[in-house]
């Protein structure tokens, strides 16, 4: 047997397995998430977003939080619409808002001592809003179609939500900063 020959079998078998491990990576990527998990997770993130931009503009003394705020209220409310459109077509329950609301205490602003209420919330909008495109992302990759493309389509806006808060954290940190001078000079 020659040198080739040994080698052959044993090369052709290293390749087989490389591809049918590159068709199972491939087909475990494209899986995404399916239509049900993911009109419910996002679903209840957005009612969460909803739900925190309310309190923002009930506790938030600067106008930039509050705006954001209700950019987050509005967007949010719509993109719940879409999910609501999506899940009819598809024939999947959506779980009601009271249902996506107790979900949604899960990802609710939860206030830290050491942090203002708006540096607390702009904090929070930017860990829920780099989860959401975590999940969006994934759902980008989906077999659905449905699902595929509207996560695709969703996830620019959400890096510009992601942009906005983060932007925010600078404005937050001056307000805080010019208020303990304040609270110092009063004393």
């Amino acid at each position: 047997m020659t040198l080739i020959s040994m080698k052959f079998p044993h090369t052709f078998l290293s390749a087989l397995l490389f591809i049918i491990a590159s068709l199972f990576c491939i087909n475990s990527m494209a899986i995404g998430v399916d239509a049900d998990d993911f009109i419910e997770e996002a679903s209840a993130k957005n009612i969460a977003a909803i739900e925190a931009g309310k309190l923002a503009l009930e506790k938030s003394a600067l106008p930039e939080v509050r705006a954001f705020a209700r950019k987050m209220i509005e967007e949010k409310s719509s993109a719940n619409k879409d999910l609501r459109a999506l899940a009819s077509e598809k024939n999947v329950e959506m779980a009601s808002d009271a249902e996506l609301l107790a979900k949604a205490k899960n990802y609710v602003l939860q206030q830290r001592e050491d942090e203002s209420f708006d540096a607390s919330y702009i904090n929070n909008q930017i860990d829920a809003h780099k989860a959401a495109i975590k999940l969006f992302d994934k759902a980008s990759s989906s077999t659905d179609e449905d699902v595929r493309q509207l996560a695709a389509t969703s996830l620019p806006r959400l890096e510009q939500h992601l942009r906005d808060a983060e932007a925010l954290v600078e404005v937050v940190a001056r307000a805080n900063k010019d208020l303990d001078e304040k609270l110092e000079h009063s004393n």
